[in-house]
């Protein structure tokens, strides 16, 4: 029997690829001790490229590294055609593509094109003037009136989406007229109504398709196209002067347009792959306009259901918040998505780990001395086993974990998100008090700041991420000496049951592409749902010729789990460094944090 052609019928490079994310000022930085400013850049990355060759990856997926005045960590870009002084060159970057591809691999790099930095030419040339040529490149509104001290006030009454509950309008006193910055004052929204923005959009990606780059990460791509009328948004947090206004810019009236003609006049001329960012939405029928097979837009993008499964949704702002969800909730984002890309024919982008998300560790399990090791093992066998293309994190593949709960943030934390939460919360508690005191432990399991430390090379002065002599841009987690690569990739193994993080990583990723049509493109089937503790399914080759079995214990004890009637598993390997055996039927023993994952007959 044939069956029709599908995203999970026909294979594609990009959705067999592993695609490792670098967060460039801290991935490793090569400079010397005269030239050491502690930051990461482009020669540390073609450095360490055979290191990710080894560890199975095909794609480098490079956050932003054009020139910025990084108030946003380079997401606010001055020009997209330029490399900031501190990571490099454009010759580097020419470099390490000609370097990824003598390795096999390829590069992938963050396009940030909802906004750009307040100090791009093309902004400072609109802000010049309203008479200005590119005055329409970016978004201007005349204020909607003034209060009784004179101040103007914002044409509507959106919330800016970094954490400081200001308004996304940002007053232009030279020309009397506010411009729309969703994100932060210096990133400004660009125009898309305007053809012209468009056309240079178009260029500046075929700027870098023709250098040999494989495709994009597109930034808060569904952002692009907002509703002209600018209506103020509903009351959520009833505290707050300015609200939530993402009904009104998240997949506006033109986004399909505009993401059609990205795919007409660019994408469409070379074979990449793109993933979009694509927050705040959750209709699949929309969502699949996007990363259908036939939807001419986007190969896939990132669904973040899961990394908000500990936010509290009815507050003003779910980010900076913390509630305790059951397995099963979890079960049911994973299983779901599993399921509906196959009925819907799109594609999954598997991931648990970015440079905006803590790390997993921490946020999923238990990240102590005790269990972090098996915890980072068993979310590694999960990932590796869920059908759709895999992403990978810097440090994901050796357990790094959330920096300490005694990090000062007055000193410690330095993404502008956090920064804006802190400087909030003391603005609300000026005497401090349990307030603060929440506000540090949210912080300290969901800042952003988490994934940012230093790599951890190896136990020497700085990890081995820059010379001793440098401070690096950021504090390296406490535990480096004891977490690392060199740790892991040195660690002696007799069975695969005694392997570190990173050799099972490295085992997890060939394994994935050894069977590939059972854990990429083959069917899922969650078993056990209600059960609170254990998280089990199966992936099936879509001719049934295989069959695997995978089984997580989510808890810190040790859980005996029963086998469903009628799967025969021949074959186990377990992820933890126990050499217990678990295939007495039809009842297993699993141990703290242990997975294992079992061919059936």
């Amino acid at each position: 029997m044939t069956l029709p052609q599908s995203n999970y019928t026909t294979k594609k490079w990009w959705k067999e690829a592993v695609v490792y994310q670098i967060y460039p000022a801290s991935f490793k930085s090569s400079k010397s001790v005269s030239e050491a400013d502690g930051w990461g850049d482009v020669n540390g990355i073609i450095e360490k490229v055979p290191y990710l060759k080894s560890l199975g990856v095909d794609i480098v997926w490079c956050s932003p590294i054009y020139k910025s005045p990084q108030a946003d960590m380079g997401y606010d870009i001055a020009d997209y055609k330029s490399i900031d002084p501190r990571y490099g060159t454009l010759s580097d970057v020419d470099l390490l593509i000609e370097t990824l591809k003598n390795h096999g691999m390829k590069l992938m790099m963050d396009l940030v094109v909802n906004h750009t930095s307040d100090q791009h030419a093309w902004f400072r040339e609109s802000a010049s003037s309203k008479d200005s040529s590119k005055r329409d490149w970016y978004i201007w509104k005349p204020p909607k009136g003034f209060d009784d001290a004179g101040k103007p006030l914002p044409p509507n009454n959106w919330a800016g989406i970094l954490g400081d509950s200001l308004s996304a309008w940002n007053w232009h006193a030279e020309t009397q007229e506010f411009y729309l910055a969703l994100h932060s004052p210096e990133q400004v929204d660009l125009n898309w109504e305007n053809a012209e923005v468009v056309t240079a959009v178009y260029d500046v990606m075929e700027f870098w398709l023709s250098r040999g780059i494989a495709g994009f990460r597109m930034d808060v791509i569904n952002l692009i196209s907002k509703h002209q009328s600018f209506p103020d948004a509903p009351v959520i947090d009833p505290k707050s002067k300015y609200q939530p206004g993402e009904k009104f810019f998240t997949n506006g009236p033109r986004f399909h347009e505009f993401m059609h003609g990205i795919y007409d006049n660019v994408l469409s001329k070379y074979d990449t792959i793109t993933v979009g960012e694509t927050p705040y939405i959750s209709d699949m029928s929309e969502i699949i306009k996007t990363v259908g097979s036939t939807a001419g837009e986007l190969n896939m993008a990132f669904n973040f259901e899961h990394m908000e499964i500990e936010d509290i949704k009815t507050r003003g702002e779910s980010k900076w918040s913390l509630r305790d969800w059951r397995l099963t909730e979890l079960k049911s984002i994973i299983s779901g998505w599993q399921r509906r890309m196959k009925i819907w024919d799109g594609w999954n982008a598997i991931f648990l780990e970015c440079h905006d998300q803590a790390r997993s560790v921490s946020r999923y399990t238990n990240d102590t001395d005790q269990y972090r090791e098996q915890a980072a093992k068993m979310l590694a066998l999960m990932q590796t086993t869920l059908g759709g293309t895999m992403y990978l994190y810097q440090g994901q593949e050796i357990g790094m974990r959330n920096f300490p709960s005694d990090w000062n943030p007055e000193i410690d934390y330095k993404d502008i998100e956090s920064v804006n939460f802190w400087k909030k919360t003391k603005a609300l508690y000026p005497d401090g008090s349990k307030g603060r005191e929440e506000a540090e432990r949210l912080l300290q399991k969901k800042a952003r700041d988490h994934a940012r430390t230093p790599m951890q090379w190896d136990d020497s002065p700085n990890a081995g991420f820059t010379v001793p002599e440098a401070t690096p841009w950021m504090r390296v987690n406490d535990d480096y000496k004891s977490i690392n690569v060199k740790a892991q990739q040195s660690l002696k193994w007799q069975t695969k049951e005694e392997l570190s993080i990173w050799q099972y990583w490295q085992h997890a990723l060939q394994h994935r592409k050894l069977h590939k049509d059972v854990f990429i493109y083959g069917d899922f089937e969650e078993l056990d749902h209600e059960n609170e503790r254990i998280f089990a399914y199966l992936r099936t080759e879509v001719d049934k010729k295989e069959t695997w079995l995978v089984v997580m214990n989510w808890t810190t004890d040790e859980i005996e789990w029963t086998i469903p009637a009628g799967i025969d598993v021949k074959d186990w390997a377990s992820s933890t460094l126990s050499t217990h055996i678990i295939s007495v039927k039809p009842t297993i023993k699993l141990q703290a944090f242990e997975g294992v994952l079992g061919v059936c007959k």
